[in-house]
């Protein structure tokens, strides 16, 4: 049988097989999954080299399913194919009759692709539409970085071709040559709503990414032959240097006319429209397929591998790095910005871990991870990502399902702009960790826009909920000074699961020493009182420190405790708020729903009586020229936090 009859035989009986499936869920998207049905049989049965029984195997080709939805196409090939699921070890080959439980609560089968849930063929969860190029990107830095001849595919719609994050990751892929990676767009025609904008035409994303520096292959996505010969260009890397991609121009429900045109995302037939599919794909197989049995498909296996040793130290501390990095001075003044002790750890993890990467959207002298970049024994684990923090994050996530550490810094602020990105990557189980600098009001002259106001809100959410693996879904890290952000890094580093942590512009003295520990939701209690409990982070440690004094001299004995991490000991501040007379002052610097809220909950959840006030930013802010400044300005200054504090007791403080 010719190689064409016998992709369009395999491609239908995998198209029927979506009806059904999508038939029994009474949901999905068996239209956008019958516009691949060719694509995906070339790939799965022809291009790509992996292992049904074996889909993580490290020199496999991988496959990216930007399209999320379109995932019923993916499903049916491995389910003809008996593709190993299962969570952790306890995989088994997938059966026909598991396309049945698609969508159900206790399936493997998420409606959208999760490699968490059981399905380790994914490298990651996608579905929110636009990531899937940038994860693929990642795979692929990772891939060249070890040597490794795989291969990404990775398929996008054409109406997702539209986010942004797709161009930033066009520009990235460009950037750092990644001749390893084939992007699919998969031209249907057709959004969720209507057609796609001219814009996004085959003949317009083309010439896009002729201008990006891609060389296209302007394929017909139905023409087995066709579809073959341009994955045979991509694998024989026929275009030198240039990156390639695809794109393919494909009918949406191809093959059944009764299901194509708009109206039908979505949708899935039932009963005799349902039918009437079925009978639309099998007069469209009449003259296309062959009952003959033929050879003409067959799977590749990848390169064996041999795991490669990776190199692991212990790390030296504080006062060592700086002094080995030439910063003995600064060690001697007894100041240093928590997002400087920051650069300083990655560096150092870069040179006892070769798995740790680090990435940075074009700040990397200001969030200080230039130390890494520009040292040559890390600079090739170093991703410039230019200012497209989506794409960064999404990045990282490929580079996580592939075995790294990646580290990836930007300004708190801009953090914010990649929370889609980031919720994708934690629901991957990615082991991401980002840090924002500058962040907070102690940024002063710069103004709102360059403040992380609302991020700690946004991440304290994560906290409150459990991952994959039983642990809290995001940890939040708010050092104080120099050795805490230190050693916060290093437990970055070690934990399996996202962080994030919060550093600051300004030089702070050091309030820890070699000998402090710092745990993932520990505690520091600085100082022990009998009146007041005042839980603060971060900068504003060191402006309630102020307040102490001022405090002891109105006759009250407060305790100050560092809350460092998100979530917390709960039992242990619980019991020194008890110790000080149940009240509690929370100091943030920062809008609301941050570290006050995460106390505030704890508090309503013990059913205990507890008195609670809270702090922070409550205006939007404008520039001020210093720290104080700024401070007073929001309310936010020691004189301002004193007052309040011998406020809650009844005392007038000086």
């Amino acid at each position: 049988m010719a190689f064409d009859a016998a992709v369009h035989t395999k491609a239908i009986q995998l198209d029927h097989m979506c009806l059904d499936m999508c038939a029994g869920a009474g949901s999905g998207h068996p239209t956008s999954a019958l516009s691949l049905g060719q694509i995906v049989t070339v790939l799965l049965y022809h291009s790509m080299r992996w292992l049904p029984d074996h889909p993580r195997y490290p020199t496999s080709d991988r496959l990216v399913l930007s399209e999320g939805h379109a995932v019923p196409i993916i499903y049916a090939a491995l389910a003809d194919l008996g593709a190993a699921i299962g969570k952790g070890d306890e995989l088994r080959r997938m059966t026909a009759d598991d396309l049945l439980t698609l969508r159900e609560a206790d399936s493997l089968l998420d409606g959208h692709p999760s490699p968490m849930e059981g399905f380790p063929f994914f490298d990651a969860a996608t579905g929110s539409l636009g990531h899937g190029l940038s994860v693929a990107a990642g795979l692929a830095v990772a891939a060249r970085r070890d040597g490794l001849e795989k291969r990404i595919y990775c398929i996008i719609g054409d109406g997702e071709a539209r986010e942004g994050q797709v161009a930033e990751a066009i520009d990235f892929i460009a950037d750092h040559t990644l001749t390893n990676v084939l992007p699919i767009f998969n031209c249907n025609g057709y959004g969720q709503a209507d057609k796609v904008s001219p814009q996004q035409s085959p003949e317009t994303l083309t010439a896009k990414l002729e201008a990006a520096g891609f060389s296209v292959s302007d394929t017909d996505g139905h023409d087995p032959d066709a579809i073959r010969d341009a994955f045979d260009r991509f694998i024989k890397n026929q275009d030198g240097d240039r990156p390639m991609a695809v794109v393919a121009r494909t009918v949406k429900g191809w093959g059944a006319p009764s299901l194509q045109g708009g109206g039908w995302h979505g949708k899935p037939p039932t009963g005799d429209l349902l039918a009437k599919a079925h009978e639309d794909l099998n007069a469209t197989g009449v003259g296309l397929t062959s009952a003959l049995v033929s050879d003409d498909l067959k799977i590749y296996p990848p390169a064996e591998h041999t795991p490669a040793d990776v190199s692991t130290t212990e790390p030296m501390g504080l006062p060592e790095a700086m002094k080995q990095y030439d910063m003995e001075q600064a060690l001697k003044s007894g100041k240093f910005a928590t997002r400087k002790a920051y650069g300083l750890a990655l560096r150092v993890l870069g040179h006892v871990n070769s798995d740790v990467y680090a990435l940075d959207g074009d700040v990397k002298n200001s969030t200080f991870s230039e130390w890494f970049a520009d040292d040559e024994d890390l600079a090739d684990r170093f991703l410039e990502c230019k200012i497209a923090e989506q794409n960064m994050f999404s990045v990282a996530s490929g580079l996580s399902a592939a075995g790294k550490i990646p580290f990836c810094s930007t300004f708190g602020k801009f953090v914010i702009r990649g929370c889609d990105q980031i919720e994708m990557a934690i629901n991957s189980g990615a082991n991401i960790k980002i840090v924002g600098s500058h962040s907070g009001i102690s940024l002063a002259a710069d103004g709102p826009s360059q403040m992380s106001l609302p991020d700690l809100a946004w991440f304290r959410s994560w906290t409150t909920v459990r991952d994959h693996r039983g642990n809290p879904a995001c940890y939040v890290l708010q050092p104080a000074d120099a050795y805490a952000a230190y050693a916060l890094t290093m437990r970055m580093a070690e934990h399996l699961g996202a962080c994030y942590m919060r550093t600051v512009r300004p030089d702070v003295e050091f309030i820890y020493n070699e000998a402090s520990v710092f745990d993932l939701g520990g505690l520091e209690v600085l100082t022990e009182g009998r009146d007041l409990l005042i839980v603060t982070a971060g900068y504003m440690v060191h402006e309630c420190n102020k307040v102490l004094d001022t405090l002891d001299r109105a006759g009250i004995d407060a305790t100050l405790v560092d809350l460092y991490c998100l979530p917390f000991d709960t039992e242990r501040l619980l019991d020194l708020a008890n110790e000080n007379g149940g009240n509690i002052l929370t100091v943030e610097d920062n809008y609301g729903g941050g570290l006050g809220s995460a106390v505030a909950d704890a508090v309503t959840d013990s059913g205990d009586a507890f008195t609670i006030e809270q702090m922070f930013v409550r205006k939007i802010p404008k520039s001020a020229r210093n720290e104080e400044d700024i401070l007073k300005l929001c309310g936010l200054h020691h004189t301002n936090i004193a007052r309040k504090a011998a406020g809650m007791l009844g005392v007038v403080a000086a």
